[in-house]
C-alpha cells in the first residue's frame, strides 16, 4: 500500500493533483481542501490510501491524518465508496462532516451531491459511535471561529444561512476558507462558500 507521498505538484486538475516524486508523476484524486493547498511546482506531502479494483488502481490524498481518518470511516460503510467518501470531505470541512455524524445530522449529509437519504441515515448509524470527539473540535472556539468574526466572515455567514443552509456547516466552511485566505471579501467567501456546501 502506498500510505505517504512526497513530492512536487506538478499540476492540479479540478478533483486531482499530479506530484512527481522519484521520477515518477502521480495522479491523486484530493478532496476540495486538500487541493486548494496545492500550488504547481511547490512540494507536497500527502497522506494516501492506494484503493485496487477490477478496472482501476486510484490514489488519494489528503493534506491531514484527520481527513485520513475519516475517509476510512465513510469507506467502511457498506455502499460508500472512494468517490463519495471524497465527496462529503469536499463539500466540508473535517470538523463539520465529523460533527455532523456524531451529531446524527443526516439531513446535512444528504444536501452532499450523491448522497441519498438513505445513505445519509446508514452513515449516521455506522458512524455515530465511531467518529471520534476530537475530528469534531475544531468547528467551534479556537483561532478558527474567532476569525468568523471579520466583518466579511459576518456577512457570508448570514448570507449563507439565509439561503437555508445549516449553522454548524456554514461557520466551519467559512471558518476554513478565512484561515487558508483571510483577506476574502464577503462575496467570494459566499461564492466560495455555496461551492463547498451545495
Amino acid at each position: 500500500m502506498i500510505a505517504y507521498l512526497s513530492g512536487v505538484v506538478r499540476e492540479v486538475r479540478e478533483n486531482s493533483a499530479v506530484v512527481v516524486a522519484g521520477g515518477v508523476g502521480y495522479e491523486v484524486q484530493c478532496p476540495a481542501g486538500t487541493l486548494a493547498k496545492l500550488v504547481a511546482g511547490q512540494p507536497a506531502e500527502l497522506n494516501t490510501r492506494f484503493i485496487v479494483r477490477e478496472d482501476a488502481q486510484l490514489l488519494f490524498g489528503f493534506a491531514d491524518t484527520d481527513s485520513v481518518r475519516l475517509f476510512d470511516l465513510l469507506t467502511g460503510v457498506s455502499g460508500v465508496g472512494p468517490k463519495l467518501g471524497l465527496a462529503l470531505l469536499s463539500a466540508m470541512p473535517v470538523s463539520a462532516l465529523a460533527q455532523g455524524l456524531l451529531s446524527g445530522d443526516a439531513k446535512l449529509l444528504s444536501s452532499v451531491s450523491g448522497v441519498g437519504k438513505k445513505t445519509a441515515e446508514r452513515l449516521v448509524l455506522e458512524l455515530q459511535g465511531k467518529v471520534p470527539e476530537h475530528l469534531a473540535a475544531p468547528a467551534v472556539g479556537g483561532v478558527k471561529a474567532a476569525k468568523v468574526a471579520t466583518t466579511a466572515g459576518r456577512d457570508a455567514v448570514d448570507a449563507l444561512l439565509a439561503l437555508g443552509f445549516r449553522e454548524a456547516g456554514v461557520r466551519a466552511v467559512v471558518a476554513e476558507l478565512l484561515s487558508a485566505e483571510p483577506d476574502l471579501s464577503a462575496d467570494a467567501l459566499i461564492r466560495k462558500g455555496l461551492g463547498r456546501l451545495r
